[in-house]
């Protein structure tokens, strides 16, 4: 109440106070918004102010701090019957508090209130309203605002860059955000640790952890010191990209100095590690979390969704298994993730007993299968015995009857080749785009096991008319390449089946082979297979004495000349030529 504030003051100052005297008293008055108001009426009536504008912005602060739009609207009213001229740090402090307080256009509206005032714009006030319009969407009318300071012979300092930078990456321009960072170095400007946190979480949300590592060698040169905010761009940047060892450094340097690492953090990185296989980085990640003390970094739902995923991916049905028991006594029930990851850790070691048990659960659980989880039963169909395939083909059916009838009739040698490329047809035109793609490559691979290749390159022709595979075989003048990366081995065997036909009907008709053919496996590990698909293609080439050997130049390229592969061919009829 006013009446106490006054008595408060006149106790305090039997004297008239200085204008410094009623700053450093308004300042101390953070914590109470109104009382900071009421003791700035008795400061404008009773204190030697020579501007009244400084002590109305003390208070403009004080409200922006504690985010009171309306009392700061009530204030600026009141500042103008008082016949007070806003200033420039008026207007920053009244468009940064409509900014944090206010919807989006607020603060703009306010800056397009400083003419009227005839104040102008500085780089501050520059940088406040264009991260309002940055907030608000409007990323081109933020970055023009950016020009026009520039052009305004603005100087730039690293609290533009840096919001400037936000925006960038805010609207996915990265290019323009690394722009900007390289401009202000060019034109003198030394950034701190704001803007290279703004421009590490830029680079990291662009998936480029490569730059992400040349910034933060050029930070640690320049002697900025790395904060938490640092650590976390970093590590994020490192868990995305699935850079493994340097997420493990960051990780490590993290708990040296004692910085707090929430579940979110831990989280990615076992994401992190069960993708790649870290599965002694992720035991103790998994170990520091429980032994924590802080109940943010206690293991959630994900936490243990990510450990069963590391276990089922090596096939360790122990390790899997103690995860979920663990994960019961937490009290944190199996969802559809971990129950998926658990069905394909049971098919990973051969125990198809345990995935019915494990589909059972679903029932248990109240919990509806979704397309990843059919997918994944059709992973461990193409990999369970004959004799046991029922089994898995049963849930298949129970999860989704369409899919289920498509692998009845290609495991039926009975059942026609063109009834069950209309039936494939049916349910990968239905499905999600995600997951058009591993339901093909497991249906191939089940074909190839049950030594359907018919059905297996009718399934391939129906997959490349609904654009499923795009851009498998490319011609130049002087190459034809087939391209097979990201197939698994069964769609990667029927498509080199399809291809090795084409060209010997090319050469039945007379037309003649290019300079060179080739075969582009990639390098990397096939996620469908424990071994690379160059591994497996240079076996099987072998096994077919096809005249493709691995390029010394070009890792995951297997190359060949037109007339060693026509001497091939014409060697072989067209039906003998892949033997799988």
């Amino acid at each position: 109440a006013e009446a106490p504030v006054a008595a408060a003051l006149e106790a305090a100052f039997p004297e008239a106070p200085s204008e410094q005297d009623a700053a450093i008293v308004l300042n101390t008055a953070a914590g109470n918004p109104a009382t900071a108001v009421l003791a700035l009426r008795w400061f404008l009536e009773n204190a030697e102010v020579r501007s009244k504008v400084i002590l109305y912005n003390v208070v403009f602060k004080v409200l922006r701090n504690r985010r009171r739009w309306s009392e700061t609207e009530a204030l600026w009213d009141a500042m103008l019957r008082d016949g007070v001229q806003p200033d420039n740090t008026t207007f920053s402090t009244v468009i940064s508090c409509a900014r944090a307080c206010g919807p989006p256009g607020k603060a703009v509206e306010w800056f397009e209130k400083m003419p009227e005032s005839g104040c102008s714009p500085d780089m501050l006030t520059y940088s406040v309203v264009i991260d309002a319009y940055g907030r608000a969407g409007d990323a081109e009318m933020a970055l023009r605002l950016y020009d026009r300071a520039r052009s305004e012979r603005c100087q730039l300092d690293p609290v533009i860059c840096a919001t400037v930078i936000k925006v960038h990456s805010t609207s996915g321009n990265f290019d323009g955000a690394l722009n900007v960072f390289e401009e202000m170095k060019a034109v003198g400007v030394k950034p701190n640790l704001v803007v290279y946190n703004t421009v590490l979480d830029a680079m990291g949300r662009a998936m480029r952890p490569w730059v992400v590592k040349t910034i933060h060698r050029e930070m640690v040169s320049q002697k900025v010191q790395p904060n938490r905010a640092t650590y976390c761009c970093l590590l994020q940047a490192y868990t995305r990209a699935r850079y493994g060892e340097d997420a493990m450094i960051v990780y490590r340097k993290m708990k040296d100095e004692v910085m707090d690492i929430d579940v979110v953090l831990y989280n990615m990185l076992l994401s992190m590690c069960a993708d790649i296989g870290y599965v002694d980085e992720a035991e103790e990640i998994f170990r520091d979390m429980k032994s924590s003390m802080d109940t943010k970094c206690k293991p959630d739902s994900w936490t243990y969704s990510s450990m069963v995923t590391l276990y089922s991916c090596t096939g360790n049905v122990p390790g899997a298994e103690a995860i979920l028991k663990e994960m019961a006594e937490a009290g944190f029930k199996p969802n559809i993730f971990i129950l998926t990851s658990l069905t394909r850790c049971y098919g990973k070691a051969g125990c198809t007993d345990d995935v019915v048990r494990s589909f059972g659960m679903l029932k248990e659980l109240k919990i509806t299968p979704d397309d990843r989880f059919c997918g994944c039963l059709l992973t461990v169909a193409a990999d369970t015995p004959v004799e046991e395939l029922g089994k898995v083909v049963d849930c298949i059916d129970r999860s989704n009857a369409e899919l289920g009838t498509v692998v009845k009739l290609l495991a039926d040698r009975k059942a026609s080749t063109e009834s069950f490329k209309e039936a494939a047809r049916g349910i990968l035109s239905g499905a999600r785009g995600v997951v058009k793609m591993p339901y093909c490559n497991c249906l191939m691979d089940l074909c190839i096991n049950l030594g359907q290749m018919e059905k297996a390159c009718a399934l391939l022709d129906a997959a490349l008319q609904l654009d499923i595979y795009s851009n498998v075989q490319t011609r130049t003048q002087t190459q034809w390449s087939l391209h097979l990366r990201g197939l698994s081995v069964g769609a990667a065997l029927t498509t080199l089946h399809v291809w090795m036909n084409d060209l010997y009907t090319t050469l039945q008709s007379g037309e003649e082979l290019p300079p060179l053919l080739g075969i582009h496996t990639g390098e990397g590990r096939n996620m469908y297979s424990d071994k690379g698909l160059a591994s497996v293609f240079e076996s099987h080439l072998k096994e077919l004495d096809a005249p493709f050997h691995g390029a010394p130049d070009k890792a995951g390229w297997f190359l060949t000349t037109s007339v060693a592969a026509k001497h091939w061919l014409e060697a072989k009829k067209s039906s003998e030529l892949v033997a799988v």
